[in-house]
């Protein structure tokens, strides 16, 4: 482990949080400053769309208690100078460092008067509002966050019209066959599924589409992903596109003090020919926030490529929707068990004959066997 005396890590939720977990168990004595634009403990955010819109209020992250070096809460930094080891938050406080993780994460993409929902305070609006007694409910966005919210939506009795811009509610990440299927599950369930066309504006309840149509909704609620946090960066040197561009090891291109995880990294994956990945989901902020704190002691040299194949797993009406690597890489697809009459299936997703993505639904332990197979970069 090289000597480091000063860490500054920005972004106190999953990532953030695992890194300063990981920088004291590999036994760094130097101190630790913790930059959180929030004023809570760190807190599970899978959750706000589904059992806190049900009024489970119990999200803190185990080992926020351990959070005992020097955090700033509610503070958000506003420059960095790579050059002078300087970051420099929105009270004008400067800290500087000689170790850096950045852990920022990303914020929903904005509509004007309409809800989104990254925050735990987000999560309890959206649930006063569904509360009020709205019984129309309007999604824009069929991605995991707007199909989780369509699913509680209708579990509490709401009219829900989901509006998704793609033939099918997340088509680029599940493949036709899964997709197809999600989008009859949505209309069995009960919503009224609109895709093919986006929405232009929201003005007093009145939602605009591409199409020329309107529609008329008591509570909207945008899901439209999300933009990485790296404003703040501009001008520091480091090269950032749809998140932190990085090496294999997560340090930053062309830094050795720097390192980046969770929503906010995109890195060289080994797994894919080094191409660029940027991957939003709790596994991957879970896993990175501690690999990378500990490239940053190994340093450079010593440090371990990150290539753990991606995953995420969603339940909508009741359905557990698995995904593993990447399958939108795939020039080819197929249903290797079960069907999707039957609601129980898995896809596998090859790139010239190798194993590249795959979804399940309902189907767990397949899902686990694709995904040893990505990993093994071996034909299934």
């Amino acid at each position: 482990m090289r000597r480091l005396n000063e860490i500054v890590v920005v972004g106190a939720s999953l990532a953030g949080l695992r890194a300063v977990q990981a920088l004291r168990r590999e036994g760094f004595e130097g101190e630790i400053t913790l930059v959180g634009a929030e004023k809570h403990a760190p807190y599970n955010r899978p959750p706000l769309s589904k059992s806190v819109l049900h009024g489970d209020d119990d999200v803190t992250l185990p080992g926020s208690e351990e959070l005992d070096d020097r955090w700033l809460r509610g503070r958000h930094a506003v420059q960095l100078d790579a050059a002078s080891r300087t970051v420099t938050l929105d009270d004008g406080t400067a800290l500087a460092y000689d170790g850096l993780v950045i852990a920022t994460g990303a914020r929903p993409r904005q509509f004007d008067g309409v809800h989104t929902l990254r925050t735990i305070e987000d999560a309890l609006a959206l649930r006063a509002e569904l509360a009020s007694g709205h019984e129309h409910v309007l999604v824009i966005g069929g991605g995991f966050i707007g199909g989780e919210v369509a699913s509680t939506a209708r579990q509490l009795g709401r009219k829900v019209t989901l509006v998704d811009s793609s033939p099918y509610p997340m088509h680029t990440g599940l493949g036709e066959e899964a997709a197809r299927w999600l989008a009859a599950h949505h209309e069995r369930h009960g919503v009224d599924l609109i895709t093919n066309v986006r929405v232009t504006g929201v003005d007093g309840g009145q939602a605009h589409l591409s199409d020329g149509r309107s529609l008329t909704a008591e509570l909207v609620i945008a899901g439209m992903g999300v933009v990485p946090n790296t404003e703040w960066l501009d001008g520091s040197g480091l090269r950032v596109d749809d998140g932190v561009l990085c090496e294999p090891t997560l340090y930053a291109l062309g830094s050795t003090d720097i390192v980046a995880a969770g929503d906010v990294a995109r890195w060289r994956h080994g797994l894919y020919d080094g191409a660029f990945v940027r991957v939003e989901h709790w596994s991957n902020a879970n896993e990175q926030g501690a690999v990378a704190a500990r490239n940053l002691l190994a340093g450079p040299d010593n440090a371990q490529p990150f290539a753990e194949t991606p995953n995420f797993a969603t339940h909508v009406h009741g359905a557990r929707i698995q995904t593993a690597g990447l399958p939108h890489l795939a020039d080819e697809a197929s249903i290797v068990a079960g069907s999707p009459g039957e609601d129980r299936f898995a896809v596998s997703f090859t790139r010239n004959g190798v194993p590249v993505g795959a979804v399940a639904v309902n189907l767990p332990k397949e899902l686990i066997r694709l995904k040893r197979a990505i990993t093994a970069r071996q034909t299934s």
